[in-house]
């Protein structure tokens, strides 16, 4: 995710990394081409074109923008559903630290390295990585037979969760928990599940394919049309203002695309190596061991 200042216009107005552009520059390219070839061979009189009628081009224009902005909205909602359900999870595992000082320290420790699991396992899953299982930091509180148990499971997250839930079962079978206080961790485990539902369901549900295909069709006919309209109008002028409007539709359009996977490795996807790090220290924190460095900001991006 770009981590920048926006307080600066000039540093705003000249930004390259982390903006749109350099995903569009070849197609806005071709259109800026288009349209000062089309000016020169008017100009010269080598070609006349019949210009496209303003009305019908306006009415394209209008509702092509309609339902532009229907999907970017529709692509943002599932970013920041993304974003709320990190956010919940960061809660779940504050929760947990807190209402885990009753357990033995033995147990509370091994509720609390399981926490940290799940959410790595969760990013690596969304992520579809296996940097849980190429780092034996990360794995240093599971015996040998749990470790591989894990690895050949198809959802490591889940069988983490499980693990959880066996423990508190047991300890409320041996009497070393309340009825209350098995309640209250349990109802942190669930609420994980439901994050983890929650994030599947934005991985396995895009929007649909054909919606999102006959959408990028259009802006790219309307982007290529628009000298055609506008050249009569605007003569040497039309590479300008037809580069700035195909900009901000070819940008829209591949931003969306961008924001509808919220979860990937994309410069404006979302900081899940941050957020687990943050996760990571706080709970270490509380159980007083070493602090891994935290994430930095990279050039702008923060993983």
């Amino acid at each position: 995710m770009i981590v920048r200042d926006k307080s600066n216009a000039i540093s705003l107005l000249f930004a390259w990394q982390g903006t749109i552009l350099p995903r569009v520059l070849p197609a806005l390219m071709v259109v800026i081409f288009i349209s000062a070839l089309l000016v020169y061979l008017s100009s010269q009189h080598f070609l006349e074109i019949p210009a496209v009628p303003a009305i019908g081009f306006t009415i394209f224009g209008i509702i092509l923008s309609i339902f532009l902005s229907f999907r970017n909205n529709a692509c943002y909602d599932r970013w920041w559903e993304g974003r709320k359900l990190w956010g919940a999870l960061i809660a779940n595992s504050r929760h947990i630290s807190r209402d885990s000082h009753l357990l033995p320290d033995a147990q509370r420790k091994k509720m609390m390295y399981r926490v940290m699991f799940f959410s790595s396992l969760l990013k690596d899953r969304l992520r579809q990585q296996n940097s849980f299982f190429e780092s034996s930091e990360k794995h240093a509180e599971l015996n040998v037979e749990v470790f591989e148990d894990l690895k050949q499971n198809i959802n490591a997250s889940q069988y983490i969760l499980e693990s959880m839930q066996k423990d508190l079962v047991l300890s409320l079978r041996n009497g070393e928990l309340t009825d209350i206080l098995y309640s209250t961790l349990n109802q942190h485990i669930v609420a994980l599940g439901d994050i983890q539902a929650g994030c599947d369901r934005i991985v396995s549900t895009p929007l649909p394919f054909a919606y999102s295909v006959l959408l990028h069709r259009t802006v790219y006919c309307f982007c290529l049309i628009l000298p055609f309209s506008l050249e009569a109008t605007l003569g040497i002028w039309t590479p300008v203002l037809v580069g700035l409007i195909a900009y901000l539709f070819l940008g829209f359009d591949a931003l969306s695309t961008q924001l509808e996977e919220p979860f990937g490795l994309q410069e404006n996807d979302l900081p899940l190596d941050s957020i687990v790090r943050l996760i990571e220290r706080e709970m270490l924190s509380s159980l007083g061991e070493d602090l891994p460095p935290a994430v930095q900001i990279v050039k702008g991006n923060l993983s």
